[in-house]
């Protein structure tokens, strides 16, 4: 299991959990897997979120690997210009 800190209003879409934990090794299935136990976070999902794992920020590299003990934080989509 990989505990995920949900920053900001994500934690409103998640029934109020600030932290909440998921079965997943990769980040597809971290974020797949939310989606499936919190389904009010599916449309933000959807959209597009930032996940910060080990203090590194990814948003498209669904095989990026996570391991259990590792810090990860769902962010909403960080854009920069």
């Amino acid at each position: 299991m990989v505990e995920v800190l949900l920053w900001g209003s994500l934690a409103d879409q998640a029934d109020g959990a600030r932290k909440v934990e998921v079965e997943a090794a990769t980040l597809r299935e971290l974020l797949d897997g939310l989606g499936e136990k919190f389904p009010g976070l599916r449309p933000e999902l959807e959209r597009g979120v930032s996940v910060s794992i080990d203090g590194r920020v990814y948003n498209d590299s669904w095989f990026q690997p996570i391991a259990e003990d590792s810090e990860v934080v769902l962010l909403k989509r960080l854009k920069g210009g």
